[in-house]
């Protein structure tokens, strides 16, 4: 019996290659999102303006994933943030403390020399079922 299930949600940008939008682990009660750039999904395009709107459209991609797999925000425990330029730290880190609540989850920041459609950030999320 496969413990594993693909989720998918037209509210996040289709997977550009070959993996899923997120994993859903029912052993683990675990939810694996795979890494969202900002990429509006009703346009298939990156939002305009730079970072931070971009940081936004990233989270709500993550938020509609983890909505997807029937859990919300609060479930998030850990997060990879990848930004092309590290001087874009304090200003996501400002975002990024008005969608998630303490007890914050637990994250990695990472200068990523190139990311996908030339995005200037990447956000990757774990989220975990409430037993």
């Amino acid at each position: 019996m496969e413990s594993r299930c693909a989720i998918r949600t037209d509210q996040a940008p289709a997977a550009i290659g070959p993996y899923s939008q997120a994993v859903w682990d029912e052993t683990t009660g675990m939810l694996f999102c795979s890494g969202q750039i900002g990429i509006d999904p009703a346009r298939g395009e990156l939002v305009p303006g730079g970072v931070i709107p971009e940081c936004r459209q990233a989270l709500r991609n993550c938020a509609a994933l983890i909505e997807a797999g029937g859990l919300t925000l609060g479930d998030v425990v850990r997060v990879t943030l990848f930004l092309a330029d590290m001087q874009d730290f304090a200003g996501v880190n400002v975002l990024y403390a008005e969608v998630f609540a303490e007890p914050f989850p637990a994250r990695s920041t990472v200068a990523a020399a190139g990311l996908p459609k030339g995005a200037r950030v990447e956000i990757e999320c774990t989220a975990l079922a409430r037993r």
